[in-house]
């Protein structure tokens, strides 16, 4: 939940809806620092 508030203390929207879709986006946003911090193995050999 801190991750998600270092994106901004509250939400903009107004709406319902807006603010449903705001979220996702911020969740895509972490969803995708996370991917980036996963390291990719590959076998050798």
């Amino acid at each position: 939940m801190n991750c998600v508030k270092l994106l901004g203390q509250g939400l903009m929207a107004r709406d319902f809806d807006r603010q449903v879709a705001e979220l996702q986006v911020r969740i895509a946003v972490l969803n995708r620092y996370t991917a980036l911090g996963i390291p990719v193995t590959e076998p050798v050999g």
